[in-house]
């Protein structure tokens, strides 16, 4: 079982399956919207090495219940609150 920060532990999907105890990292549905445009602006013309280089700006917070409770960890409410997903 990985915890914390390992590289699985980054990505959303694969820390609820790898049993990540949380995860917080950029969201891929936001960077393959970013990453479309690039694409886009490429296609109609514009050079790669003229567009600027962007860094993620929404983050996703998972919680994995299952695993804390694995670890006999309690999580605080706020916490629970403030996740996007929870893993129940």
């Amino acid at each position: 079982m990985l915890l914390g920060f390992s590289a699985p532990c980054q990505l959303r999907w694969l820390a609820g399956r790898d049993g990540c105890l949380f995860s917080y990292a950029v969201s891929l549905k936001d960077m393959w919207y970013r990453s479309a445009t690039y694409v886009d602006k490429i296609l109609k013309g514009a050079k790669p090495s003229d567009l600027p280089v962007q860094q993620g700006t929404k983050f996703e917070w998972m919680i994995n219940l299952k695993t804390a409770r694995m670890l006999d960890l309690s999580v605080a409410p706020s916490l629970l609150a403030r996740a996007d997903v929870v893993i129940e």
